[in-house]
C-alpha cells in the first residue's frame, strides 16, 4: 500500500501531537514532584496550566491529523507515546528499565513495523 505525500503530512501531525502530549505528561509529573502549600497552588501552577493547555492544542492536532490518515492509521501512530514516555521516564526522571520492560517495548515497535510492512 503506497502512502502518498497528503497522508504522511497527516500523519507526521499525529506524531508531532503525541510527541507534544508525552512532554506534557513530564511537565505534569515534574508538577506532581514539588511540594505546595494547598491543592489550590498544586493546581493551579504555571507548569500544571501550561502542561494542560498543551493537552487541548494535541486533541486538535489529533483532529486535523484524523482527516487525512485512514482510521485504522491512528493507534499505530499513537502507540509511539510509549516509547516518547518511556524515554523521557529514563532520561529525565532516570527511572530503571526492566526485562518486561524491554519486551513491552520490543512489542510495541514490533506492532508499529508489522503495520506498516503489511498495511
Amino acid at each position: 500500500m503506497a502512502i502518498d505525500t497528503t497522508t504522511l503530512c497527516y500523519a507526521a501531525l499525529l506524531l508531532i501531537g503525541v510527541f507534544v502530549s508525552a512532554i506534557s505528561q513530564v511537565l505534569l509529573k515534574k508538577a506532581a514532584l514539588k511540594q505546595y502549600d494547598s491543592r489550590i497552588k498544586e493546581y493551579l501552577n504555571p507548569l500544571v496550566i501550561f502542561a494542560y493547555v498543551l493537552f487541548f492544542g494535541t486533541t486538535f492536532l489529533s483532529i486535523l491529523a484524523y482527516r487525512g490518515i485512514p482510521l485504522s492509521m491512528g493507534p499505530i501512530l499513537e502507540a509511539t507515546s510509549y516509547l516518547y514516555v518511556t524515554f523521557f521516564g529514563v532520561k529525565i526522571f532516570h527511572e530503571k528499565m526492566n526485562a518486561k520492560k524491554y519486551i513491552a517495548l520490543a512489542l510495541i515497535i514490533g506492532g508499529i513495523a508489522v503495520y506498516a510492512i503489511a498495511g
